[in-house]
């Protein structure tokens, strides 16, 4: 008996020594916000293994739900998908996509921490110019402009045709954007459309963009709003393995107060230093935390 106790003792001390192994997607901010997590667990004392810019969605949540990874920053829209409710409007609010997505993987095991107040889904932006004349701010201004046939728009052949994007956009605003007045662009490289819509590359003066982009920041162009919610919401937040948490209970205040800090502007900040910039992920950082401790 005092064999087992001793042999039960051990193998709590292993489990409770066994880093906490953090990944990401492989994109740029996934790195930057992976990075982030795995600092920050440093700094608390936690034992980590980096497995950072692992790859897409379906594998990084693959490794999330085998145990192969313990946590690692999704964004509240992909919930819709991975719980095939992607059409429910719930998805369109931030407050009530958080609530779905934890309640969602909850008895999975997995736990949401607080996302991000920034909102990373498809947007439309115009080139600045042009958005100061027309006084173009919101989707509904975007629609008006659309009709009055002043918009040439830069976008992918998945935007175009998927149901959740332009589509999306043009049943809650009522408009038609003219297909002869769209220039389809290979891939989704969203740095190719807003520099088009910036400097009028081939006419065109609007772009498919997603809401926290680096390069926005970085060229005069105005992201139109979505008021009537058209687009799921996409906030960013560090999913986890419930007995991490348990495990280690500082996380979750930590992450969640890491997260907080993260809105719109300070995340197109930081993502502008990695895709304009040149600067790693891991040197943004890095030197974010130090500006915050400072």
């Amino acid at each position: 008996m005092a064999g087992l106790g001793l042999a039960k003792a051990s193998m709590a001390a292993d489990e409770a020594a066994r880093p906490v192994v953090v990944a990401s997607k492989v994109d740029g901010e996934g790195a930057l916000l992976g990075n982030l997590i795995l600092l920050v667990l440093e700094r608390l004392g936690v034992p980590v293994t980096a497995r950072l810019q692992l790859g897409p969605t379906r594998i990084v949540r693959g490794a999330l739900t085998a145990g192969e990874i313990d946590c690692y920053p999704e964004y509240t829209g992909n919930a819709a998908f991975f719980s095939g409710t992607d059409a429910d409007p719930v998805w369109r609010r931030a407050d009530s996509a958080f609530a779905a997505a934890k309640a969602f993987d909850g008895v999975r095991g997995l736990v949401w921490l607080k996302p991000a107040p920034a909102n990373n889904t498809w947007q439309i932006a115009v080139q600045g110019g042009l958005a100061r004349a027309e006084r173009l701010a919101t989707m509904a201004d975007f629609a008006g402009a659309v009709r009055r046939d002043l918009i040439t728009l830069a976008a992918s052949a998945e935007f175009v045709e998927s149901p959740a994007a332009l589509p999306s956009f043009e049943r809650a605003y009522d408009f038609v954007m003219p297909r002869e007045r769209i220039v389809m662009l290979p891939g989704g490289d969203t740095a190719v459309t807003l520099r088009a819509a910036a400097q009028g590359i081939s006419g065109v003066n609007a772009g498919m963009v997603y809401g926290t982009d680096g390069a926005i920041a970085a060229l005069d162009v105005a992201v139109m709003t979505d008021p009537a919610g058209a687009q799921i919401v996409y906030e960013p937040a560090p999913v986890i393995r419930a007995p991490i948490l348990d495990r280690h209970p500082e996380i979750g205040p930590a992450l969640e107060r890491l997260f907080a800090g993260l809105d719109l502007a300070t995340l197109r900040r930081l993502n502008g230093q990695v895709a304009v910039d040149g600067d790693t992920p891991a040197a943004v950082a890095r030197r974010y935390l130090g500006g915050l401790a400072r």
